[in-house]
Formats: structure tokens, C-alpha cells, sequence
């Protein structure tokens, strides 16, 4: 599955549009998470456990947004968006959405 966040891809030609796919997900950071990074926040530094959260989502919501577009039978998914959210009480959101396309390499002359 080849994904971009452009509307095009080099090398390949669209030959069809197959409709709008999305994968959601929402994952809580536990209370040790939420102690550390506090402190973290308090001494400076990253907070590695937040940002494996954040990509463990990330990950998560494109899968599910690759899985929605073999369904429709795509091989590639163009205009990939990825959105995020905080929502309560440590809760974050990560919302993946793009265009599914069925794409053919391109002959090379």
C-alpha cells in the first residue's frame, strides 16, 4: 500500500477514485506516564513516554485507514491527513483520513 500526504504520486497514474477512508483511534496515557512527564515537564527535556503513545496512535489510526482502503480495493491512499486531539483527562485522539485510489505504475519509455 503506498500512502502520501500529496495528491499525485510520481511514477504512478490514478486510474481510479475509490472514495474518502479514515482510521480512529483513542488511547489513554496511564497515571506512571502522566507522573513522569510531569516531571519531565518541570526539569525540560522530551517525554518519551508521551511520544510512544503518540506514535503507537499514529500507527494505529493508519492501519485501520490502510485497511478501509484494501477494502475498497485501492492500492494507495493520496491527500493523507492526520489530525490530533487531546481529550479529557489524558486521552488522546489521532484521526487519520485520505483519498482511496487505485494506481498503476507508470511505463518507462
Amino acid at each position: 500500500m503506498i500512502v502520501s500526504t500529496t495528491p499525485s504520486l510520481e511514477g504512478y497514474t490514478i486510474t481510479a477514485y475509490l472514495g474518502v477512508v479514515s482510521g480512529e483511534t483513542i488511547i489513554g496515557a496511564n497515571i506512571f506516564k502522566d507522573f513522569f512527564a510531569s516531571i519531565t515537564d518541570i526539569v525540560g527535556g522530551r517525554s518519551g513516554a508521551y511520544e510512544r503513545v503518540l506514535r503507537e496512535a499514529k500507527s494505529t489510526a493508519m492501519a485501520e485507514m490502510e485497511a478501509q482502503a484494501r477494502a475498497f480495493g485501492g492500492n494507495a491512499v493520496v491527500g493523507i491527513d492526520l489530525d490530533y486531539e487531546t481529550i479529557r483527562d489524558g486521552m488522546l485522539m489521532v484521526t487519520a483520513s485520505g483519498t482511496a485510489v487505485r494506481v498503476e505504475k507508470n511505463n518507462a519509455y
